[in-house]
């Protein structure tokens, strides 16, 4: 079932968010030197699950035109 536009724009600003305040909070866990390294990798990895779902979405958001 796709998804209605106003829906999709709804999730990319609670994603977008979410990427923000996730990149924060890793520049705050990499700046102390006693940071816990697997916490900030997981950080990390969700960070990039949160951009591939962000391109994902914002693809759904283009119309489909035939060739």
């Amino acid at each position: 079932m796709p998804l209605d536009p106003s829906e999709i724009t709804r999730q990319l600003v609670e994603l977008r968010v979410e990427h923000r305040d996730l990149d924060a909070a890793i520049a705050a866990l990499a700046a102390n030197p006693h940071g816990d390294e697997l916490r900030l990798k997981r950080m990390k990895v969700r960070k990039l699950r949160l951009k591939d779902m962000i391109s994902y979405l914002e693809s759904k958001l283009i119309p489909d035109l035939d060739a």
